[in-house]
Protein backbone atom coordinates (compact mmCIF):
# COMPACT_ATOMS: atom_id res chain seq x y z
CA UNK A 1 0.00 0.00 0.00
CA UNK A 2 1.27 3.46 -0.88
CA UNK A 3 2.25 5.70 2.03
CA UNK A 4 3.03 8.82 -0.01
CA UNK A 5 2.70 10.40 -3.44
CA UNK A 6 5.75 11.74 -5.26
CA UNK A 7 5.49 14.09 -8.21
CA UNK A 8 8.40 14.02 -10.61
CA UNK A 9 9.01 15.81 -13.87
CA UNK A 10 10.83 18.59 -15.63
CA UNK A 11 10.82 22.19 -14.51
CA UNK A 12 7.51 24.02 -14.99
CA UNK A 13 5.33 20.94 -15.35
CA UNK A 14 3.28 21.94 -12.30
CA UNK A 15 4.67 19.62 -9.63
CA UNK A 16 4.35 22.08 -6.75
CA UNK A 17 1.03 23.64 -7.76
CA UNK A 18 -0.64 20.30 -8.48
CA UNK A 19 1.01 18.63 -5.48
CA UNK A 20 -0.43 21.20 -3.08
CA UNK A 21 -3.93 20.54 -4.41
CA UNK A 22 -3.49 16.74 -4.24
CA UNK A 23 -2.38 17.08 -0.61
CA UNK A 24 -5.46 19.21 0.17
CA UNK A 25 -7.78 16.65 -1.41
CA UNK A 26 -6.22 13.83 0.63
CA UNK A 27 -5.82 15.83 3.85
CA UNK A 28 -2.08 15.09 3.76
CA UNK A 29 1.00 17.24 4.25
CA UNK A 30 2.64 18.81 1.20
CA UNK A 31 6.37 19.23 0.75
CA UNK A 32 8.50 20.65 -2.02
CA UNK A 33 11.92 18.96 -1.94
CA UNK A 34 13.81 21.99 -3.25
CA UNK A 35 12.14 24.30 -0.70
CA UNK A 36 12.89 21.83 2.11
CA UNK A 37 16.57 21.73 1.14
CA UNK A 38 16.69 25.53 1.01
CA UNK A 39 15.06 25.75 4.44
CA UNK A 40 17.45 23.19 5.94
CA UNK A 41 20.56 24.95 4.59
CA UNK A 42 19.28 28.52 4.94
CA UNK A 43 20.21 29.42 1.37
CA UNK A 44 18.56 29.32 -2.04
CA UNK A 45 19.50 26.56 -4.46
CA UNK A 46 21.15 29.17 -6.63
CA UNK A 47 23.31 30.30 -3.68
CA UNK A 48 24.13 26.70 -2.73
CA UNK A 49 25.20 25.85 -6.29
CA UNK A 50 27.16 29.09 -6.74
CA UNK A 51 29.03 28.54 -3.45
CA UNK A 52 29.49 24.77 -3.38
CA UNK A 53 28.64 23.47 -6.87
CA UNK A 54 26.12 21.00 -8.30
CA UNK A 55 27.72 17.87 -6.77
CA UNK A 56 27.20 19.33 -3.27
CA UNK A 57 23.56 20.15 -4.03
CA UNK A 58 22.98 16.67 -5.49
CA UNK A 59 24.30 15.16 -2.26
CA UNK A 60 21.85 17.30 -0.24
CA UNK A 61 19.10 16.10 -2.58
CA UNK A 62 20.16 12.47 -2.07
CA UNK A 63 20.01 12.89 1.71
CA UNK A 64 16.56 14.47 1.45
CA UNK A 65 15.33 11.47 -0.56
CA UNK A 66 16.63 9.16 2.17
CA UNK A 67 14.79 11.18 4.83
CA UNK A 68 11.64 11.13 2.68
CA UNK A 69 11.65 7.33 2.84
CA UNK A 70 10.57 7.57 6.51
CA UNK A 71 7.57 9.84 5.92
CA UNK A 72 3.95 8.80 5.48
CA UNK A 73 0.82 10.63 4.30
CA UNK A 74 2.80 13.23 2.42
CA UNK A 75 2.68 14.52 -1.13
CA UNK A 76 6.11 15.67 -2.28
CA UNK A 77 7.16 17.56 -5.40
CA UNK A 78 10.69 16.42 -6.20
CA UNK A 79 13.24 18.52 -8.02
CA UNK A 80 13.69 17.85 -11.72
CA UNK A 81 17.01 16.11 -11.14
CA UNK A 82 15.89 13.86 -8.29
CA UNK A 83 15.50 10.95 -10.73
CA UNK A 84 19.28 10.94 -11.10
CA UNK A 85 19.45 9.30 -7.65
CA UNK A 86 18.34 5.93 -8.95
CA UNK A 87 19.05 3.92 -5.79
CA UNK A 88 17.02 6.22 -3.55
CA UNK A 89 14.18 6.49 -6.07
CA UNK A 90 14.06 2.71 -6.37
CA UNK A 91 13.59 2.41 -2.59
CA UNK A 92 10.97 5.19 -2.56
CA UNK A 93 9.08 3.50 -5.39
CA UNK A 94 8.34 0.53 -3.13
CA UNK A 95 5.87 2.50 -0.97
CA UNK A 96 5.31 5.67 -2.98
CA UNK A 97 2.84 6.30 -5.77
CA UNK A 98 5.01 8.11 -8.32
CA UNK A 99 3.37 10.43 -10.81
CA UNK A 100 5.40 11.89 -13.67
CA UNK A 101 4.10 15.21 -14.91
CA UNK A 102 5.07 16.20 -18.41
CA UNK A 103 4.23 18.98 -20.83
CA UNK A 104 5.08 19.86 -24.40
CA UNK A 105 8.49 21.50 -24.70
CA UNK A 106 6.93 24.71 -26.06
CA UNK A 107 4.57 24.88 -23.08
CA UNK A 108 7.49 24.41 -20.68
CA UNK A 109 9.49 27.18 -22.35
CA UNK A 110 6.51 29.57 -22.17
CA UNK A 111 5.92 28.76 -18.50
CA UNK A 112 9.61 29.25 -17.70
CA UNK A 113 9.66 32.62 -19.48
CA UNK A 114 6.76 33.78 -17.27
CA UNK A 115 8.24 32.40 -14.03
CA UNK A 116 10.47 34.84 -12.15
CA UNK A 117 12.32 31.87 -10.60
CA UNK A 118 13.70 30.90 -14.00
CA UNK A 119 16.18 33.74 -14.09
CA UNK A 120 16.51 34.67 -10.42
CA UNK A 121 16.52 31.40 -8.47
CA UNK A 122 17.18 28.51 -10.86
CA UNK A 123 20.87 28.06 -11.49
CA UNK A 124 22.03 26.89 -14.87
CA UNK A 125 22.88 23.20 -15.10
CA UNK A 126 25.10 23.59 -18.15
CA UNK A 127 27.12 26.35 -19.85
CA UNK A 128 24.44 26.51 -22.58
CA UNK A 129 21.94 29.35 -22.98
CA UNK A 130 18.74 28.63 -21.03
CA UNK A 131 16.59 27.57 -24.01
CA UNK A 132 19.20 25.17 -25.40
CA UNK A 133 19.74 23.80 -21.88
CA UNK A 134 16.01 23.22 -21.43
CA UNK A 135 15.77 21.40 -24.78
CA UNK A 136 18.80 19.20 -24.03
CA UNK A 137 17.78 18.26 -20.47
CA UNK A 138 14.15 17.72 -21.44
CA UNK A 139 15.13 15.11 -24.02
CA UNK A 140 17.60 13.46 -21.61
CA UNK A 141 15.31 13.30 -18.58
CA UNK A 142 11.87 12.55 -20.03
CA UNK A 143 12.58 8.79 -20.42
CA UNK A 144 13.78 8.65 -16.79
CA UNK A 145 10.56 10.23 -15.53
CA UNK A 146 8.38 7.93 -17.62
CA UNK A 147 10.29 4.75 -16.64
CA UNK A 148 10.14 5.45 -12.91
CA UNK A 149 6.51 6.59 -12.70
CA UNK A 150 3.47 4.49 -11.98
CA UNK A 151 1.47 6.94 -14.07
CA UNK A 152 2.35 9.77 -16.49
CA UNK A 153 0.07 12.79 -16.94
CA UNK A 154 0.38 15.61 -19.45
CA UNK A 155 -0.14 19.04 -17.88
CA UNK A 156 0.02 21.01 -21.16
CA UNK A 157 -3.70 21.72 -21.50
CA UNK A 158 -5.41 20.43 -18.35
CA UNK A 159 -6.39 22.42 -15.27
CA UNK A 160 -4.71 21.95 -11.90
CA UNK A 161 -8.03 20.83 -10.39
CA UNK A 162 -8.64 18.18 -13.06
CA UNK A 163 -5.10 16.85 -12.75
CA UNK A 164 -5.25 16.74 -8.96
CA UNK A 165 -8.55 14.84 -9.05
CA UNK A 166 -7.14 12.38 -11.61
CA UNK A 167 -4.09 11.75 -9.41
CA UNK A 168 -6.22 11.11 -6.33
CA UNK A 169 -8.54 8.82 -8.29
CA UNK A 170 -5.59 6.83 -9.72
CA UNK A 171 -3.96 6.69 -6.29
CA UNK A 172 -7.14 5.34 -4.68
CA UNK A 173 -7.68 2.83 -7.47
CA UNK A 174 -4.12 1.51 -7.47
CA UNK A 175 -3.27 1.48 -3.77
CA UNK A 176 -4.84 -1.90 -3.03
Amino acid sequence: MWSKILLIGFRATGKTTIGKRVAELLGWEFRDADEEIEKNIGKSIKEIVEEKGWPFFRELEREYLKDLQKLKKVVCALGGGAVLHQEEIKVLREDSFIVALKADLGVIKNRLKKDYKTFTQRPSLTPLDWETEVEKLYVERLPHYENIAHVVLDTSNTSVEDLAIRIVEKFNREKF
